[in-house]
């Protein structure tokens, strides 16, 4: 990022098990190397000793997490010292995964026996054969979502495929449940097909109330969400792009406000058109943007070229009404707004030098944004990023649990434009303009009224667009 480098977070603990043999080396050395890259051992735990050799448990603190796989390179190295293992609170976490299933009622006789299974459970079985709109109340689908990936575009890791995958899929999970109380079911698929995960996310589809498509690369994603959103009638929501896009969208709400310019009004240029960058366009566009312009590789897309991507095929139609064309240095001058949604280091600050007066700047590439918020601060209104360590994170989290709450709660159809302008608007109106600040455009993830919040509003869009097929209780005359 610019010339701060990325750092994973501050006073990061490990600890190194280390087989030494007595007679070749001695503690110090192995002191030394830690130091050497910038370690500090804060602990020391005899395991075992004898004549020939001693087993320690060494614990260190670094400040970035590419020092612990320096520290340990450099130990591995040394003569006469065996590195046996290496664990940190991160993996430990990890262990036997993050999550699991628990039974809401105890089986403790036999008569629960057949109440929850055999024979009791067939009058259940058959309700639901009869009308099958009865599986929303009568099974766990009125609470559940599939998080469901390849592991082809995972975090800033890129294709590391299904096993890979399987922690941030965890991980998406526990959010689930503990900011929106959504049970939710990570499920990494061993194909890249898009013929055969359409086909297999519809197989699964009988025990869900929503699927979350999850770190799926681009231009497939599209299609599978488009063709899942068409064949299943529970909503499909792929959050790389539409929660990206509605957290986005709740900040340039309140930054907006800040400039004092309406939406309709100004010029944006978003920087990288993949699966984010066209929904974060499509969601502007439809909050009532009229001069956006899209630039990728080889610069501005534009109606009058025809491009490989049929997804930029499509978006240049309803993009860039006065064909503006060039590179990013070219198309940013006298823009009010810029999204970035591409790569670290892009935006220079002589580009962010020629855009308009009391410019805004959401540079949100991860881990690195496309200009270091220190290069920009000053001369920027807003700048907002995708990290936690910089003012105004664009955090996913703000959304999704909020927006499949209200969508199960009322048994959506779908999840569409409508209800995510509702859930952007919702998030934005967290912050009073009192609190509304150029560092507080955005709420924490934290911040415990956001969920209810977005889920009232989704719930309302969702019954006015009627694609709800349930009034929940307090929006009952």
């Amino acid at each position: 990022m610019g010339n701060k480098p990325f750092n994973a977070g501050s006073g990061k603990s490990f600890t190194l098990r280390v087989e030494m043999l007595n007679e070749e080396t001695n503690f110090v050395v192995i002191a030394s190397a830690i130091c050497e890259h910038g370690g500090d051992v804060v602990a020391i735990d005899m395991i075992q000793t004898n004549v020939e050799k001693t087993i320690r448990d060494i614990t260190v603190t670094v400040q970035d997490t590419v020092q612990i796989d320096r520290i340990s390179t450099s130990i591995k190295a040394l003569a006469g010292v065996q590195l046996l293992h290496i664990s940190d609170r991160t993996f430990l976490m990890h262990l036997g995964g993050k999550i699991e299933m628990k039974a809401k009622h105890p089986v403790q006789n036999r008569d629960d026996l057949s109440r929850v299974y055999t024979p009791d459970v067939a009058r259940v079985c058959m309700a639901i054969h009869d009308d099958p709109r009865k599986a929303f109340t009568l099974t766990m689908k009125r609470n559940t979502v599939a998080v469901v990936s390849d592991g082809t575009a995972v975090l800033g890791l890129g294709d590391i495929g299904p096993y890979g995958a399987m922690p941030v899929m965890e991980g998406k999970a526990m959010l689930f449940k503990q900011f929106g109380d959504v049970d939710a079911v990570p499920i990494c698929l061993d194909t890249q097909d898009t013929e055969q995960i359409i086909q297999i996310v519809k197989s699964i589809a009988p025990g869900f109330g929503g699927i979350n498509l999850e770190d799926i690369s681009s231009p497939r994603c599209f299609e599978i969400e488009a063709r899942l959103k068409e064949e299943l009638d529970i909503p499909v929501f792929h959050d790389d792009q539409h929660g990206t896009a509605v957290v986005l969208y709740a900040g340039l709400i309140n930054a907006l406000k800040l400039v004092k310019k309406r939406i309709e009004d100004v010029k944006i240029v978003v920087n990288g058109i993949g699966a984010a960058g066209v929904a974060c366009s499509n969601i502007l566009l439809k909050a009532g943007c009229k001069n956006l312009i899209g630039v990728d590789i080889d610069g501005a897309i534009v109606r009058t070229n025809t491009y490989e991507q049929d997804s930029w095929n499509q978006f240049a139609q309803r993009t860039n009404p006065n064909l503006e064309s060039g590179s990013l240095a070219d198309v940013i001058k006298g823009a009010d707004v810029f999204i970035g949604l591409s790569r670290g280091g892009l935006l220079k600050r002589e580009h962010v030098l020629t855009m308009a007066e009391r410019p805004i700047v959401f540079a949100m590439a991860n881990p690195n944004p496309e200009i270091a918020p220190e290069e920009a601060v000053d001369i920027v209104a807003v700048l907002a990023t995708g990290r936690s360590d910089y003012p105004n994170q664009i955090n996913n989290l703000l959304c999704f649990p909020g927006i499949f709450r209200g969508a199960l709660d009322c048994r959506a159809s779908t999840i569409n434009e409508e209800m995510k302008l509702a859930a952007a608007e919702a998030i934005a109106a967290t912050i009073t303009d009192k609190e509304r600040n150029s560092s507080y455009i955005i709420p924490s993830v934290f911040n415990p009224t956001v969920v209810e919040n977005v889920r009232k509003r989704v719930i309302e869009a969702a019954l006015e667009t009627k694609v709800a097929r349930r009034v929940p209780r307090e929006y009952r005359d």
